[in-house]
């Protein structure tokens, strides 16, 4: 995929950065990339590594910049705006100063804190600048990320497109409703599957076979498993019944899975992260 030739400002040099940076070297993105952080350290690693470029100055960064990228934690969402905000006054339909001034490409602005709503992002930073969300999994770093993304009210389908287009080459991209981003953060993170194989291959550990092994034999089941269902487009009912033969081995494990509240626990666990996410929103 030809990735389009944007001007992308992160703020924040952290680790979702770090694997979005590295997703788009390795989808051989053209645009420039800069980052603006205020730990020096961070900055010179994502420059000795992907040879971005590190951003001392807030200011001319935000006025060269196409894209910003809101890449801080949530509880420090709020104050990052206050001070991004003078750098991105609104005079009539234009900017003083800020992103993009004289360019015609709709200025836009792209949080990726889980839990703030466009509503309050937009109340920080408003007009000319058009605000989304974006919700990438640390897998973006390998190409096989996915992100989910959400649109405030009014948002161009141009710009639509050019955000589309960034996130698609990093993976799969979903468009959902913003109400239902905290239930889609609790959900898609890779510490699922990394928490299961850890898990699986653990039990199998204490079973008998040797720790290498034992790994093998959880990401196959987990991972080839998933590849399986991707590749055909089969209902994952179907897929279960074909795997666990009834009176089998298979059978028998997720009877017992079952038994010990193995699906009340993983609703139990999202609901914990649905809650988490909205108790971001006051802070």
């Amino acid at each position: 995929m030809s990735l389009p030739r944007e001007e992308l400002l992160f703020l924040g040099g952290g680790r979702i950065t770090s694997a979005i940076v590295e997703g788009l070297w390795r989808a051989k993105f053209k645009g420039a990339i800069a980052v603006y952080d205020r730990h020096l350290r961070k900055l010179k690693k994502l420059e000795s590594e992907f040879g971005v470029s590190g951003a001392r100055d807030l200011a001319s960064a935000v006025g060269n910049a196409s894209i910003l990228v809101i890449a801080v934690r949530p509880k420090s969402v709020n104050g990052l705006l206050e001070g991004l905000a003078r750098h991105c006054r609104p005079t009539g339909h234009r900017m003083t100063t800020g992103v993009r001034h004289g360019n015609p490409r709709t200025p836009l602005a792209i949080s990726l804190a889980a839990g703030i709503p466009l509503s309050q992002l937009r109340l920080r930073l408003g007009p000319p600048i058009c605000w989304a969300r974006a919700m990438p999994s640390p897998a973006c770093r390998s190409g096989r990320g996915l992100t989910a993304l959400a649109f405030a009210p009014g948002f161009p389908r141009s710009a639509r497109n050019r955000v589309r287009h960034l996130f698609g080459g990093l993976g799969m991209v979903a468009e959902i409703a913003e109400n239902k981003f905290d239930v889609f953060t609790a959900a898609y993170s890779v510490s699922h599957g990394y928490h299961a194989l850890a898990a699986l291959s653990l039990a199998a550990v204490k079973l008998g076979l040797d720790q290498r092994t034992a790994e093998i034999s959880a990401a196959h089941a987990l991972a080839d498993g998933i590849l399986s269902w991707r590749g055909k487009r089969t209902k994952l009912s179907e897929l279960l019944r074909e795997a666990a033969t009834p009176g089998g081995i298979a059978e028998a494990v997720l009877k017992s899975e079952e038994q010990a509240g193995y699906s009340r626990i993983v609703l139990r666990a999202l609901r914990a992260g649905v809650s988490r996410a909205q108790s971001l929103r006051g802070r």
